[in-house]
Formats: C-alpha cells, structure tokens, sequence
C-alpha cells in the first residue's frame, strides 16, 4: 500500500473511533451522574474509560511480549466494562431524563450493587493501568532488526551461472610431474651364465679404544670451611693481651666508678674484651674493693 492510501486509512480509523467515542460519551456521562458524579466529573468521565482504551490500543502496537499481552488484557477488560455500561443505560431508559434515584442503576441490588463497583472502580484503575502502560512504553526497546540474508539457493545458482573468468578465484594452474627415465631391462637366458662379479676387499673393523675407568669426587653440598693459615689483613690489628693486662687497664678505667656502675657489660664495653673476661673481671674488681674496704675499717 502506497503512502496516499495508509493516510487515508487511519483518518477514516480516526473518524469511526471519534463517532464511537461520541456516542458512548452520552451514555457514560450519565451512568456518572447517576452513581453521584457533578456536572465537570460526569463530563470527563467518558474519556477516562474510553481514553484508556485508546492508550491500550496504541500500547499494544508498540509492545512485544508480556507487556503486549498485558496491555491487550486491558483493552479487552475496558472495552467489556464500557459495552456493560452502554447496555444498562439502553434498559434503563430513567438514566436518559435523569429521573433515576441516586446510587440506583437495576432494581436487583446484587445487580445494582455490582454496575456501581463497576461504575466507580473504572476511574481508579485508569489511573494505575494508565501510568503502568505509559511505563512500560516509554521504557520499550525495540529488538534490532536483522539484515535480509540472501537465500542460499539463488546465491548457489548465480555463481554456477557465472563463467570462469568471473569467479573470484582464477583455476589453479596444473601442476607439472617430472618423470625420471627408468633403463630399459635386458632380458636374460634361463639356463645362460652371468659373468661372475669382482670381488671387493674386505674391510676390517677398527676397534675402539677401551674407556678407562676414573675415580671422580662426589659432589658435596655443604660449604667448605677454609683451612690453611689465615692472611694478615683477615687477623686483628691488636695484640691479644695476657690476663695481668687486662686487670690493670680495668682498674685504671674504673678507678672512679662507684659499685653498681661496676657490672660485667660495662667492663666488657670498656676495655673491649669478651663477656667472660669481663666476668672474671668484675669478680676480681669487687673482692678488691671488698678487701680495701675490711683493711679500712
């Protein structure tokens, strides 16, 4: 269909609904006065029920899926709770000259009961089917489009249709086999003689050389400490002093040392001797001082 004819098919769509519409419009305007509605409420009434059946009906084109089915479900509850009402306003002809009491739409009141629950429950779910569908609308996206693929037949019967200069690939060219000229074979007698063949010199072996067994060290993993005399530069610059030395330059450090500065760590850090000397040291310090103290008293 070309563009002239869809425009004019969806203004005669327009113009049918907007006569439906029209006509529905009387009716529910006074099905709304009748269950209590004023004048401005009974006036937009009818868009409220057939408002949203319009908004169904365009979700339902965009939609896909749940939320199509969702949205036909309530085009189809709408449009079913509207034909209701058009009905009880055609056998209810008191709706038509508003002589009808209020509240009252049947005689039957589980009937009446039920067309003023329908009645006054429409406007309530135009609210929350309205702003679910719009929702749903506005959060749609839709599914790519894949590109036409060609079908395989016709693109099979093109390339065979094509000559061989038109082929992507060119034909191999053909591959070349080399023969080798083989000697011609002589036939020979059964009962001939063959001329006997030349011997050739045998060839001796050369015999190898045994391979003596060694003796190779095993390999240890433990570092070898060093033997041997140690280098001058690895000794002490210092002399190693002679007990007798050590106590006298220990009695010249500490001569003004009081008892308890006199402990084995400070001589050691003094005289620059081993923990032990230093011990020795102490002891003898302190029995010294001891006796020079009894021979003053």
């Amino acid at each position: 269909m070309n563009r002239k004819g869809k425009i004019l098919l969806i203004a005669a769509l327009v113009a049918v609904v907007g006569m439906a519409f029209r006509v529905s419009w009387n009716a529910l305007r006074d099905i709304a006065n009748a269950v209590g509605a004023d004048a401005t409420a009974a006036t937009l009434y009818p868009f409220v029920v057939d408002g949203l059946m319009a908004l169904a009906l365009v979700a339902t084109l965009v939609l896909a899926g749940r939320d199509r089915t969702f949205a036909l479900r309530v085009l189809g509850t709408y449009t079913l709770a509207s034909l209701v009402l058009n009905y009880v306003h055609g056998l209810v002809p008191e709706l038509h000259g508003r002589t009808v009491d209020w509240g009252r739409l049947a005689d039957w009141d589980p009937a009446n009961w039920a067309l003023v629950l329908l009645a006054t429950s429409l406007p309530v779910g135009s609210i929350y089917f309205g702003s679910d569908l719009v929702a749903k609308v506005l959060h749609h996206r839709p599914a790519p489009i894949d590109p036409p693929t060609t079908n395989a037949e016709e693109s099979t019967d093109t390339i065979s249709n094509q000559s061989t200069a038109d082929l992507p690939v060119s034909t191999p060219a053909p591959i070349t086999v080399n023969r080798v000229a083989l000697p011609t074979p002589v036939p020979v007698g059964f009962l001939k003689s063959t001329l006997p063949l030349k011997p050739l010199p045998a060839i001796e072996p050369t015999p190898a050389a045994p391979i003596e067994p060694r003796a190779v060290a095993a390999e240890s993993t433990r570092p070898r400490g060093a033997t041997g005399r140690v280098p001058d530069a690895a000794r002490s610059p210092r002399p190693k002093r002679t007990p007798e030395q050590l106590l006298d330059e220990a009695r010249t450090v500490t001569t003004d040392w009081p008892d308890a500065r006199l402990t084995a760590e400070g001589i050691r850090l003094a005289v620059h001797t081993s923990p032990k000397n230093a011990r020795m040291l102490r002891d003898t310090l302190k029995a010294e001082r001891a006796q020079h103290a009894a021979a003053a008293a």
